[in-house]
């Protein structure tokens, strides 16, 4: 009888992939989220009877939504928020990658709103990304708030979110999240629009966010409950000597405030029809959006999450934890859009994923004051053993896509 192997994460004990796509269950459907330990239960990718995750299930959804009357859904909302006397009406938060140059620019020129573009800040700014930042602004034509956060913070939190979850992008995330909806309450715009719908990639969340009440990690109520990094509100301050008012731009609202302000919250590819590659032509052509210069480490592409030199060592963390790297999300996406095959994305993967991203490494742990050797030390730690196995002292997956893997 076989030896029961240690499941981490609470993720599910048999690794299976999607007929359609080349995401596995393992993938965790929560995006954003305040937890302990990197044990924490997650909600994983659902996969149904025939063998089709949830999200493929929602490309078919695409195909048969009447995006004609989504418009005019959007077209009604807007009207109910639409100022003439100058003053922003709504808000979209982003870096001026693509994803945010279209949105901002489709509401501003198509529709007629007045969108403030607001950024919470990569950790580190790749050149190219800093300049499509630039170019949004300038080339676009928006006005925008960029929050510069406490940087001795940031670096602290990234650095503890690596040591104890190996997320180094946790914190920056939940500020990213959080930063939108405390402005708009300070200032008074009513509307927030983010980008793609989360459902695409089969997260369990409704298609189209309602009110910020609904969502919670957007409220700040207990202290005591919030960790950050993985390290208690209480803990930071006691051990590392952080004041609370460090942390308050990366905290959520608070409830009271909320309930006041009754801000909504939107998916703009809930009405307008989502397709990255469009995304991308689109902006390009308006307003200077350039993509990488090189592939990016982990996978074939070369314009998706591209502002952030951490970025790349983001996705090379989820291959670790979850045993799913880069080019498995981006080739998930393709299909599903058709633009190219199945057989065509388990070749991707097999040629991209896991690939260490190196360009960029030593930086990040001067940055972060971190010895390389300690990085892989905890991507060892990280590594759940039924994903994993170490042949002839190499680690390989057990289960790859391909039917490839030690155990397959």
């Amino acid at each position: 009888m076989s030896q029961k192997l240690e499941t981490k994460y609470g993720l599910p004990e048999k690794v299976v992939f999607c007929k359609r796509c080349v995401m596995s269950n393992q993938r965790p459907a929560s995006a954003v989220e305040f937890k302990h330990t990197a044990q924490s239960k997650k909600v994983t990718l659902r996969i149904n009877e025939e063998g089709v995750c949830d999200a493929c299930l929602h490309a078919d959804e695409k195909a048969r939504i009447d995006w004609k009357r989504r418009e005019d859904e959007l077209l009604k909302l807007l009207d109910k928020y639409r100022r003439k006397d100058g003053q922003y009406d709504c808000m979209v938060p982003g870096s001026g990658g693509k994803d945010s140059a279209y949105q901002a620019h489709v509401l501003k020129y198509k529709y007629g709103m007045n969108p403030l573009t607001v950024t919470w800040p990569p950790i580190l700014y790749t050149d190219y990304g800093y300049k499509n930042f630039k170019n949004w602004i300038d080339v676009g034509g928006f006005d925008n708030l960029s929050f510069n956060r406490n940087g001795k913070t940031m670096k602290l939190l990234t650095r503890l979110g690596i040591e104890n979850l190996f997320h180094p992008f946790q914190t920056f995330m939940l500020g990213q999240k959080n930063l939108a909806p405390k402005l708009a309450i300070k200032m008074g715009i009513p509307l927030i629009f983010y980008g793609e719908n989360e459902a695409e990639y089969g997260n369990p969340i409704a298609d189209n966010a309602k009110s910020l009440r609904d969502k919670s990690y957007y409220m700040f109520e207990n202290l005591d409950e919030i960790f950050l990094g993985g390290v208690s509100i209480k803990e930071l301050m006691e051990k590392y000597n952080v004041r609370l008012n460090d942390l308050m731009s990366f905290l959520p609202a608070d409830a009271s405030s909320l309930e006041k302000a009754a801000i909504e919250v939107h998916y703009l590819g809930y009405y307008l029809r989502w397709t990255p590659e469009e995304v991308y032509y689109y902006a390009v052509e308006n307003t200077g959006f350039q993509a990488r210069p090189f592939r990016t480490q982990g996978t074939y592409s070369k314009y998706n999450s591209i502002d952030d030199k951490i970025d790349d060592l983001h996705y090379y963390t989820t291959f670790i934890k979850f045993g799913i790297g880069r080019a498995t999300y981006d080739a998930s996406q393709e299909i599903r859009n058709k633009h190219i095959t199945r057989e065509e994305g388990v070749a991707l993967v097999k040629k991209f994923d896991g690939e260490f991203p190196d360009k960029y490494f030593k930086e990040i742990m001067d940055y972060l004051e971190m010895k390389p050797e300690r990085f892989m030390e905890l991507a060892d730690q990280f590594r759940s053993p039924h994903l994993w196995a170490k042949v002839n002292d190499e680690w390989k997956l057990r289960h790859n896509v391909w039917q490839g893997g030690v155990d397959d």
